[in-house]
Formats: structure tokens, C-alpha cells, sequence
């Protein structure tokens, strides 16, 4: 999904992933947050994980600068000795060039509201 069909990008870099995390934890800023009732996640980002060679994918939530709950994507891998899936960060996966060397994220969703589909019967 393009960025003009799906506003923002959809890397973000291991330590920016990690300061929203935090946040989300932080009991004020969860509580600042909007409450969510879904997330729109594009295809592209489940693309970009599916791509790595992963057993599963974990979502971490998060809230961004926008102030936003946000989902995160994470491939894992199975670990046989422990049965723990751990997570695996690719170094710049393809998309976003000018992240550097830091390891990616998938910000692997948008909120609804207000990206959802008010006639979901879903939401009623």
C-alpha cells in the first residue's frame, strides 16, 4: 500500500519502536491516548514481515509521536531449546532508504477510528 493510500510510512527503526512502547506503557500516556476500537494494517507491511524468515509475527502496540496507538510488526523466530518465540529485526528491509543502519519495524497499523469502516457491522 502506497503512502497515498495509507498515510505514513510503515518503518520505523528499532529505537524509535522501543520510545513508543515505553510510552504506551506509561500510564499517562496511555491514558492520553484515543481509545481504538480496530487497526488497519496494509498489506504491504504484512508483506514486508512474511518476507523474512520467520516462524510468526508478534505485534507490539505502541503510541506514536502523533499520539496515536499504534500496532508494531515483528517477525519471530522459534527458539526449539527454550519453545520462545524471539524476535528477529532485519537491517533496512527494502522501503524506507533513509533509516540508516538501525534495525526496522513494521508500524503495522492505523487506527480506527478514524481509519475503519463506520458501516462494519463490526462496529455495531
Amino acid at each position: 500500500m502506497t503512502e497515498e493510500k495509507f498515510p505514513g510510512k510503515i518503518e520505523i527503526t528499532l529505537p524509535t519502536a522501543q520510545e513508543w512502547v515505553k510510552k504506551y506503557k506509561a500510564p499517562k500516556e496511555a491514558a492520553k491516548s484515543k481509545k481504538i476500537d480496530a487497526y488497519l494494517i496494509p498489506l504491504e507491511s504484512l508483506q514486508l514481515v512474511m518476507n523474512q524468515k520467520i516462524d510468526a509475527v508478534r505485534a507490539y502496540k505502541g503510541i506514536n509521536t502523533a499520539g496515536e496507538e499504534t500496532l508494531m510488526l515483528v517477525g519471530t523466530v522459534l527458539n526449539a531449546k527454550t519453545g520462545i518465540y524471539e524476535d528477529v529485526f532485519p537491517e533496512n528491509a527494502g522501503v524506507a532508504k533513509t533509516l540508516g543502519d538501525e534495525p526496522i519495524v513494521f508500524d503495522g497499523g492505523r487506527p480506527c477510528p478514524p481509519f475503519g469502516d463506520p458501516e462494519s457491522p463490526m462496529n455495531n
